[in-house]
């Protein structure tokens, strides 16, 4: 995989004017914006990758589920040099590697193609599983998705499954904007402890709790962290 070593002097305040530069129909702006300080926490403070270890085996593997709305993500890459800044204006465009969902093949960086709703999860429990069975257990395997994605049979099997599995190596991050249509009681949190993983809720625009929450301990589970954010209006 190609990757570039240029883009490394911004930080988050840089990120609204580098999402400013990608324009076009079909921006999906508020499923980018609910993802931008999980996305920011993890890629600045969190995941053990750069654009110079992208390939290496031992990297930790970050799967952006949520991909309908790439914008943030594709402004993280941007900040920490794993596509070249003058790629965002072309976001969308025909001849333009960054699509209205990510594409692992051309976009750096990116470890799956996404956007369809209730496929990264499950693909995050192959992942683990694939990592556990070549003998690679330091690399952490991390998936973003959406509240609303969970109302998707896919997602029941994989967190079923992963809980009792022991996948410990495996980290979900839920962005809850209170989009889902078959909200269950006691919370998103909740249907995860019932399935054996260990889980937290935060406040999605805080970085030192998601930090926290995102380092937290959780021997022989598998973890979850749900940052709460404010409501999808649109």
């Amino acid at each position: 995989m190609t990757t570039t070593t240029v883009n490394r002097g911004y930080g988050y305040a840089d990120l609204p004017g580098l999402m400013e530069l990608m324009s076009g129909d079909e921006k999906h702006g508020p499923a980018a914006t609910s993802t931008l300080d999980a996305l920011w926490v993890l890629y600045d403070r969190v995941l053990r990758v750069t654009p110079e270890r992208a390939d290496d085996p031992e990297r930790d593997r970050f799967l952006l589920s949520k991909g309908h709305g790439p914008m943030a993500y594709y402004a993280v890459l941007a900040a920490k040099g794993f596509v070249p800044v003058d790629w965002l204006p072309g976001f969308g465009s025909y001849d333009s590697p960054l699509g209205h969902h990510p594409d692992r093949v051309l976009v750096p960086g990116a470890e799956i193609g996404s956007g369809s709703l209730g496929h990264g999860l499950p693909i995050a429990v192959g992942t683990a599983l694939g990592l556990r069975a070549q003998g690679l257990h330091d690399p952490r395997v991390w998936v973003l998705v959406g509240d609303a994605e969970l109302d998707e049979g896919s997602n029941h099997e994989a967190i079923a499954y992963a809980g009792p599995a022991g996948l410990d190596r495996l980290h979900t991050v839920v962005i809850d904007n209170s989009s889902a249509s078959y909200a269950l009681p006691g919370g998103i949190a909740a249907r995860f402890e019932a399935a054996g993983w260990s889980a937290e809720t935060v406040d999605g625009r805080d970085h030192d709790a998601l930090y926290a929450a995102f380092t937290a301990p959780h021997p022989g589970r598998p973890r979850v962290v749900v940052a709460q954010v404010e409501p999808k209006t649109a």
